[in-house]
């Protein structure tokens, strides 16, 4: 019997018990054309309030960038981006998992082409968010690579006009229509570029550091600066491969051994990777607070502002 691709009706939400989100329900019917085996529970209040802290924590980081002008350059222009993919990436999953919960307590009754459309926001805003999330860590990495190595001409070289262009490229990008076997490619792409690229990074940073210390006795300033960031966009891309790589496993084991019992077993567990993404969402900011002392003295500012308006 021939299939069709992500169509999903509203008798079928309605049998749905348990909060499950509708992407997964529907590229899993579209893979296998069946309905998905049952997902371990978590608690609705849980998307809730990871998705509520994510939002507050990201629109500090932009509010921030936007505020403090020292901070108007092309890398906190970049670092601005990934903090709106992680904003839409857990703003999804929140609205999507209060839809579910709607649904399956009968408190809202919607049309089926209505659930549909919206359905395919949700998806749409998940998938452009993760690949922008991508694509603006891999400018990250690139932006610091021209700053470790070619720190005379960086000004030159990655301008705001150019940053803007590539921040706006990498959105326009992301907005097209991705199928899941793209969405696996890119993910595994750019992870591959990303992990080159901040390896040699890592090793000819060292390797220069241990130069200037050897003529000048002690490295610049601006060199250990400049390791810092590095370091610190390393923690970024680690935690990023963390929380993300269990989601995109399952994408893979479910084209790959959608029947396998251990790959069953593995793909039970969706709402936790799903909470895994949101949590890579709430921890970016903490990391750019922590080891950016710019960003900490503006959210400093920001707070102290808040509470006398307040």
């Amino acid at each position: 019997k021939e299939k069709s691709y992500f169509v999903v009706t509203l008798t079928t939400l309605l049998r749905v018990n348990r909060p499950l989100k509708l992407n997964k329900l529907l590229t899993t019917y579209w893979c296998l054309g069946t309905l998905p085996e049952k997902d371990l529970p978590i608690s609705t209040e849980v998307f809730l309030t990871l998705g509520i802290i994510s939002l507050l924590e990201n629109i500090l980081v932009v509010a921030a960038i936007i505020k403090n002008k020292n901070l108007h350059s092309p890398i906190y222009f970049f670092i601005c981006s990934l903090a709106v993919a992680d904003m839409l990436v857990s703003v999804s999953n929140a609205l999507e998992t209060i839809v579910i919960e709607l649904i399956n307590s009968g408190s809202l009754t919607i049309p089926v082409t209505f659930i549909k459309s919206m359905d395919n926001v949700f998806d749409s805003m998940i998938c452009s968010s993760q690949l922008a999330s991508i694509c603006s860590l891999l400018a990250i990495a690139i932006d610091r690579y021209i700053t470790i190595f070619y720190a005379l001409r960086y000004h030159s070289i990655v301008t705001i006009r150019r940053a803007l262009l590539v921040i706006a490229s990498i959105w326009t990008c992301c907005t097209s229509t991705m199928v899941l076997i793209c969405l696996i490619t890119m993910f595994f792409t750019m992870l591959v570029l990303m992990a080159s690229l901040y390896v040699h990074m890592f090793l000819l940073a060292r390797q220069h550091m241990k130069r200037i210390a050897a003529l000048q006795g002690n490295a610049p300033i601006q060199q250990c600066a400049n390791m810092k960031s590095f370091i610190t966009l390393t923690i970024l891309l680690g935690v990023f491969v963390v929380c993300w790589a269990p989601f995109f496993l399952h994408l893979i084991l479910m084209i790959t051994c959608p029947r396998n019992p251990y790959c069953t077993c593995f793909m039970s567990h969706f709402n936790m990777y799903l909470i895994l993404i949101m949590c890579n969402s709430v921890i970016d900011p903490i990391i750019y607070a922590f080891r950016r002392q710019e960003m900490r003295k503006t959210f400093k500012e920001i707070f102290c502002w808040c509470i006398n308006y307040a």
